[in-house]
C-alpha cells in the first residue's frame, strides 16, 4: 500500500464524520481495518464515496465475486450518459453494486433468515443517504444508523418480498409508527424480515399438509386457514342458520369446511377468479339473524341465491375480520385486474405473486404486534389501487410493464444476460411456487424489480402522481369532516342558508308567473317571448354559465389579495333535548311515508289508465296524448317551447287568472275521479321457510 493511500485511510478512519458510523457498528469497524491493512487498499477504495458507501460497495464486489475496478467499468459501459454525470454519481453507481448484488443474493434458499443478508440490505439504504464523500452525517455519534423514508423507498422493493413499489409508503409508515420520529431502525427493520421468513415457513407448512389434499386437489395453493382451533372456529351464516367450521383462502378461491363430530365435511367453494359479480363487504351478524355484531365478511355473487356470511367472532374488535377481509379483496382484485387487461402466462403467475407477496407483508406486521391499529388494506397492492385516485392508471401502467417485461426477460434470457427480480422469481425461490416460473439468468441489469437505477420508472411515477391527488382527496376531507353538524334541525338550518339563493331566485320567478307585479311581468314575458322566437335560449344558457365563471375568476383575485376566508354564517336553531330530536325524527319519517304514499297513488292511477279501469278518463289521455304527438311532429321546436312558455306563463295574468283557475279546478276533478289500480300484498315463501 502507498503512503499517500495509507495516509488518506487513517485520516477517514480518524475523521469525526465516520465516528457516528463506527461508535456501535463493528461490522464497519472490522471492513475499515481489513480495507486499510489490505494490500489493494488503493483498488478497493473510491475517495469520491462516502465510508459507508465504499464498505457497502465492497459487500457487494464480494458477492457478486468482482472487484470494484470491474463494477466501475461495468457501470460506466451499461449506464447512460445522465447517470454518469459527476453531480449523480456516486448515489447511481451504489445503486447499481446494490441492485446487481441483490438480484443475486435473493436467489439463495433461506437468504431472509441470514442475519448478513438482513443487515446488508439496511446498511445499503443508510449508504444511499449519504453515497458521497461529500454527504453530510444525518446522525449523531451516540445513536444507531437510522433510515429515511426515501431510501427505504429505493432499496427495499429491489427486493420484491420486503416490499412492493406501489405499497412502500404505506408499510415504511406502519414500520416507523412504534418509533418516535419518522425514520426506520434496524431492530424494527430486522424483526420485520425475521416475521417474513416465519410466515413463509408457516405459508409452505399449509401448502404442503395433507389435511388439505381436497383444496390442493384444484391446482391452488394456499394461503391462509382460520378456525382450526376449536375456541375461535369461523361461523358460516346462511339465512338465520350458522355453523362452525374452517375457512380457506387460496389464489384462487374461498372454502368453507363444516365441522363434524370427528372430522371437517366436504369443503364449499366460493370462487375469486371467475367473473361472477362478487361483491365481498363487512357485515352485521347476531343470533337468529340479528344485526349486533360487526365481525362478519358476506360474499355475494351471481352464482348464489343468496350471500354467504362469514363471521369471525372474537371477544373485542374486529381486527380478525378486517384481516380476512382485506386479504380476500386482494385475491378478488387481482383476478379482476387479471381478466380486465386479459393477462396470461408468465405475467398471470407475476400478478398472483404480487398479491400473495402482499399477503405475506401484512402477516409479517401481524407478527411484530404492533400497538396502533393497522390498515391492511394499505399494505397490498391491489387492493390499494382500488383506493387511491388514480389507481386504476397505476394497474394499466403494471400492466403494461408486466408485458414488456416478461418479453424483455425471455430475450435476455436466450442472449445469456441478466433479468430483474419479479415477484414470480421471488415466490418461486421462497419454495412458494405459484404457476409457471419464468427463465432465469445469473447476473444483473440497470433495472431490478420495479426500480431502475438513477431514474424513475413509469409505475412509480404513477404511484406518486396518486398519491398527490390522494393528499388533495385527504384535505379535502378533512374539510368535510369539520364542517359536519349533529341534529336534523341544525342541518335544515345549514341547507336553508346554502340554498337562500336558489329559493329567493325561485321565488322571484313565482312572482313573475303569478303576476304579482303586472308590468314587471308584462316585461319579463316579453323579452322572454323574443329569445324563444329568435332560437336564442342556447345563447342565454351559455350566458349564464360565463357570468358564473367570471363571478368565481372574480372572487378567486380579491380573495387571494384580501386573504380572507368567505366563511357561511348560520343562525343556530335552539337546542333540542333528546325526545325533542326522536319527535323531528318521527315527524320526518311521517313526512317521507306520506310522499312515498302519494307517488305511489299517482303511479297507480297513470297504471289504471293505461290499463283503461276506467275507459271515459282514458279515452281523454289517450286523445291529449295523441295531441301532444302530433304538436311535436308539426310544429317546430322554438314555436312549441314558446306556445309552452305562454300557457304557463300567462295563466295568472289579470285576462286569464278566472279562466285558468276554472280548468284547475275541472282537472283536479278529473284526476280525483280517476281509481288507482288494486294492490295486493303477498308474504315471499322463502321469508316463511326462514321463519320456521
Amino acid at each position: 500500500m502507498s503512503s499517500k493511500t495509507r495516509d488518506v485511510l487513517e485520516g477517514l478512519v480518524k475523521d469525526s464524520s465516520l465516528k457516528w458510523l463506527l461508535g456501535k457498528q463493528s461490522s464497519f469497524d472490522k471492513e475499515i481495518e481489513e480495507i486499510e491493512n489490505s494490500p489493494s487498499a488503493g483498488a478497493n477504495w473510491m475517495p469520491e464515496l462516502s465510508p459507508v458507501a465504499n464498505v457497502v460497495i465492497r459487500r457487494c464486489s464480494k458477492i457478486l465475486g468482482v472487484s470494484v475496478n470491474e463494477l466501475q467499468g461495468s457501470f460506466k459501459q451499461e449506464a447512460s450518459g445522465p447517470v454518469k454525470q459527476p453531480s449523480v454519481f456516486a448515489r447511481n453507481f451504489l445503486e447499481y453494486c446494490c441492485f446487481r448484488a441483490l438480484a443475486l443474493s435473493v436467489g439463495v434458499t433461506g437468504h431472509l433468515s441470514d442475519k448478513k443478508f438482513r443487515r446488508l440490505t439496511f446498511d445499503m439504504m443508510v449508504a444511499w443517504e449519504v453515497p458521497s464523500a461529500a454527504s453530510k452525517t444525518l446522525l449523531s455519534v451516540d445513536e444507531d444508523p437510522t433510515v429515511g423514508l426515501e431510501a427505504f423507498s429505493r432499496i427495499a422493493p429491489a427486493v420484491p418480498i420486503i416490499a412492493d413499489v406501489i405499497i412502500c409508503e404505506n408499510l415504511f409508515g406502519m414500520l416507523t409508527s412504534a418509533s418516535k420520529g419518522v425514520r426506520l431502525q434496524f431492530y424494527v427493520y430486522d424483526k420485520y424480515l425475521y416475521g417474513l421468513e416465519r410466515v413463509i415457513k408457516k405459508m409452505k407448512s399449509q401448502t404442503e399438509s395433507s389435511l388439505l389434499s381436497s383444496v390442493r386437489s384444484r391446482g391452488e395453493k394456499i394461503l391462509e386457514i382460520d378456525g382450526t382451533v376449536t375456541t375461535q372456529p369461523v361461523l358460516e351464516h346462511i339465512g338465520i342458520s350458522a355453523w362452525p367450521g374452517r375457512l380457506i383462502l387460496t389464489d384462487h378461491s374461498l372454502y368453507f369446511e363444516a365441522i363434524k363430530v370427528v372430522s371437517f365435511d366436504t369443503p364449499k367453494r366460493y370462487s375469486l377468479s371467475e367473473d361472477l359479480k362478487q361483491v365481498i363487504k363487512p357485515e352485521l351478524t347476531g343470533p337468529w339473524g340479528t344485526r349486533l355484531f360487526d365481525k362478519a365478511v358476506s360474499y355475494k355473487s351471481i352464482s348464489l341465491p343468496e350471500p354467504v356470511v362469514m363471521e369471525f367472532p372474537e371477544l373485542k374488535g374486529h381486527s380478525r375480520r378486517d384481516y380476512w377481509l382485506a386479504i380476500i379483496l386482494e385475491v378478488l382484485y387481482v383476478h379482476k385486474y387479471i381478466n380486465k387487461f386479459k393477462i396470461t402466462g408468465v405475467a398471470k403467475d407475476e400478478a398472483i405473486s404480487k398479491a400473495v407477496l402482499g399477503i405475506l407483508r401484512v402477516q409479517a406486521i401481524q407478527e411484530l404486534g404492533l400497538t396502533n391499529p393497522v390498515r391492511y388494506e394499505n399494505l397490498l397492492p391491489f387492493n390499494l389501487c382500488d383506493q387511491l385516485p388514480g389507481g386504476d392508471l397505476i394497474l394499466e401502467t403494471l400492466a403494461e410493464m408486466s408485458s414488456s417485461r416478461v418479453l424483455d426477460r425471455t430475450n435476455k434470457a436466450k442472449e445469456g444476460t441478466l433479468h430483474s427480480i419479479s415477484a414470480s422469481d421471488m415466490v418461486s425461490q421462497l419454495g412458494l411456487v405459484f404457476g409457471a416460473t419464468s427463465p432465469k439468468s445469473s447476473s444483473s441489469s440497470l433495472v431490478v424489480g420495479d426500480v431502475v437505477v438513477g431514474d424513475v420508472n413509469p409505475l412509480e411515477r404513477a404511484v406518486k402522481q396518486s398519491r398527490k391527488n390522494y393528499e388533495k382527496v385527504v384535505i379535502a376531507q378533512e374539510t368535510v369532516n369539520g364542517v359536519k353538524v349533529d341534529g336534523i334541525d341544525t342541518n335544515i338550518a345549514v341547507m336553508k342558508e346554502l340554498l337562500l339563493p336558489v329559493i329567493e331566485i325561485g321565488n322571484g320567478l313565482l312572482s313573475l308567473a303569478y303576476w304579482d307585479d303586472p308590468w314587471k311581468s308584462f316585461v319579463f314575458c316579453l323579452f322572454s317571448t323574443f329569445i324563444i322566437y329568435r332560437g336564442w335560449i342556447g345563447y342565454v344558457f351559455a350566458m349564464v354559465f360565463l357570468f358564473v365563471a367570471g363571478f368565481m375568476v372574480l372572487t378567486r383575485y380579491f380573495s387571494n389579495r384580501e386573504k380572507v376566508m368567505i366563511e357561511l354564517k348560520v343562525i343556530a336553531p335552539p337546542p333540542m333535548n333528546t325526545m325533542e330530536q326522536l319527535l323531528a325524527v318521527q315527524n320526518a319519517i311521517s313526512h317521507l311515508e306520506q310522499l312515498v304514499q302519494d307517488a305511489n297513488i299517482v303511479l297507480l292511477k297513470f297504471r289504471a289508465l293505461l290499463l283503461s279501469l276506467f275507459p271515459q278518463a282514458s279515452d281523454k289521455f289517450a286523445v291529449g296524448i295523441v295531441i301532444t304527438a302530433t304538436m311535436m311532429v308539426l310544429v317546430p321546436w322554438n314555436y312549441l317551447i314558446l306556445v309552452v312558455f305562454l300557457e304557463y306563463f300567462t295563466r295568472y295574468s289579470p285576462p286569464r287568472r278566472e279562466s285558468t283557475e276554472r280548468l284547475i279546478r275541472r282537472l283536479k276533478e278529473w284526476w280525483f275521479s280517476i281509481p288507482a289500480a288494486p294492490v295486493i300484498l303477498q308474504q315471499n315463501k322463502d321469508d316463511n321457510k326462514k321463519t320456521k
